[in-house]
């Protein structure tokens, strides 16, 4: 699974990795979330391109998005019979760039939030699919999903599910959508190999999305751990008023 996201390498190095003819300039963001506009590179006339989309596919097929719940991940085993997905695979395949992510882990009854990232620091690249809804006065939306794979034998420590990356030796192939074949990408839609990826816990101030600071990928100690446990304690005597959400500031999307 992969419910929220790093950026934060230049723009001018993202643009030479990925080879978008495009030369935008945006900030580093550490905190990037669903239903928030996202870079996506895909191919357009035979050249790569860098496009703004909103994190949250929508099938071109639903009629009102506000009885649909947005798709913010698409499983590599069902892709291909899925109605949301099946089209997209063949035709609509683009590549997110990003530095890492993160993933919750249930320790000693909360959620500890770590940060993933590739071993060697480099930049890598969310395999995506995209699709373009059209409202009903002609409006247009660009929506796009993260692919995801079974956890490796490492990362499944975490969570059992992963975003699935793609090598840049790889990025051409799985760009190609010449022809509607999908055997050529099929061996790419797998988990990173055992080692490929690192972690390391961090503040649990990422669970707000109105946090974006680079403070949020900094490990913390097994004190400042402890020390953020105890402040979310409930004070003895004082009466909750409200029930506690249940998704630690994720949002019921993940």
């Amino acid at each position: 699974m992969c419910g929220r996201f790093v950026i934060t390498s230049a723009p001018a190095a993202l643009r030479q990795l990925f080879g978008y003819v495009e030369q935008p300039n945006f900030p580093p963001r550490y905190n990037v979330a669903p239903t928030q506009p996202i870079p996506m590179v895909l191919v357009e006339n035979g050249a790569r391109h860098f496009r703004l989309m909103r994190w949250g596919l929508l099938p071109s097929w639903v009629k009102d998005p506000r009885e649909f719940t947005l798709l913010i991940n698409a499983r590599s085993e069902t892709v291909l019979e899925k109605p949301a997905f099946k089209n997209a695979i063949r035709r609509r395949r683009g590549l997110i760039p990003a530095d890492g992510y993160y993933e919750w882990k249930t320790e000693a009854g909360r959620k500890q939030p770590f940060f993933i990232h590739r071993a060697d620091g480099e930049p890598l690249g969310f395999a995506a699919l995209f699709e373009t809804w059209v409202g009903p006065n002609g409006e247009e939306l660009d929506t796009v999903a993260i692919v995801t794979a079974a956890a490796g034998e490492d990362l499944a420590a975490l969570h059992d599910r992963v975003p699935v990356t793609i090598s840049p030796r790889d990025f051409e192939r799985w760009l190609d959508i010449k022809g509607d074949e999908v055997d050529a990408i099929l061996p790419l839609m797998r988990p990173p190999h055992v080692g490929e990826f690192a972690w390391h816990p961090v503040s649990t101030r990422v669970n707000r999305v109105a946090n974006d600071d680079e403070q949020l990928v900094l490990p913390i100690s097994a004190e400042e751990i402890e020390a953020e446990a105890e402040a979310t304690k409930p004070k003895k005597g004082v009466r909750k008023t409200a029930a506690a959400s249940s998704d630690d500031g994720q949002g019921s999307l993940f």
